[in-house]
């Protein structure tokens, strides 16, 4: 697995903000170094001493996640992968890696099965997140109401029919792609994934350690957080089994 050796740029207001930032480039360096020389566990200290300091980049989680893939600590690496992901969604090396460090995990769990038009809208509005439908639905706003102004304005009536058409269309469009918005953002706002830590936890029917146990998770696996309750969560799996897990065997993205 290749570790990508690239700077940290920062824009600093003060010089004591930069000598900051160079303390924190120096020491990406020389995790950087480290991991070359194969000491995975310095390169750990280090580049989590970075994030402990509140800087973060897509090359830091990525070259940690590497670092704990290195040692086989599977659940950090998955975890580290995922955050990398976050910040960096199309980068091939991280999807590349992620799958393999997911391939380590000892979870076979399948996904509930979804009819062909729920793939196919999902495929659709999965492209762009909510900010992104949002802006799509102003534009889509200016071209109808221009379109309607020259309308208005226009003498010939092929024109008038031509204008009137596509401020049809994009009213239309327009109020789909607000529909859309909306449930993206729902689902942002519902969407807690979480990476199990412990090397092996039980899942429990209810949040205490007296009540029956629904099954059991290994590290690295991806769940879905949904409720909190003292030192509990419940956790829904892709497959559409739920449970409570201790808080601490499980670290929320």
């Amino acid at each position: 697995m290749k570790i990508k050796i690239t700077y940290i740029l920062l824009v600093f207001i003060s010089s004591l903000t930069l000598a900051f930032g160079q303390e924190n480039s120096t020491v990406f360096n020389s995790a950087n170094e480290a991991y070359n020389q194969g000491n995975y566990q310095e390169a750990i200290t280090q580049y989590k001493s970075i994030l402990d300091s509140g800087e973060y980049s897509a090359e830091i989680y990525y070259n940690l996640a590497n670092a704990y893939y290195k040692t086989n600590v599977i659940g950090p690496s998955v975890y580290y992968f995922e955050k990398a992901l976050q910040l960096s969604p199309n980068d091939e090396d991280i999807l590349n890696n992620l799958a393999f460090a997911r391939n380590m995990t000892i979870d076979a769990i399948e996904p509930l099965p979804k009819t062909q038009l729920s793939k196919f809208v999902g495929s659709i509005t999965g492209k762009f997140s909510y900010n992104q439908w949002a802006w799509i639905a102003i534009i889509l706003g200016f071209v109808c109401v221009i379109s309607f102004l020259l309308y208005q304005f226009a003498y010939q009536s092929l024109k008038k029919r031509i204008y009137f058409l596509i401020s049809f269309i994009a009213l239309i469009c327009m109020l789909g792609t607000v529909v859309v918005a909306y449930q993206q953002y729902g689902k942002a706002k519902k969407d807690r994934p979480a990476i199990i830590f412990a090397t092996e936890t039980t899942v429990k029917a209810e949040p205490n350690l007296r009540s029956d146990v629904v099954f059991t998770l290994h590290e690295g696996t991806k769940v879905q957080v949904l409720d909190t309750v003292a030192d509990w969560k419940k956790i829904r799996l892709i497959d559409g089994k739920i449970g409570w897990i201790i808080a601490e065997d499980v670290n929320e993205l």
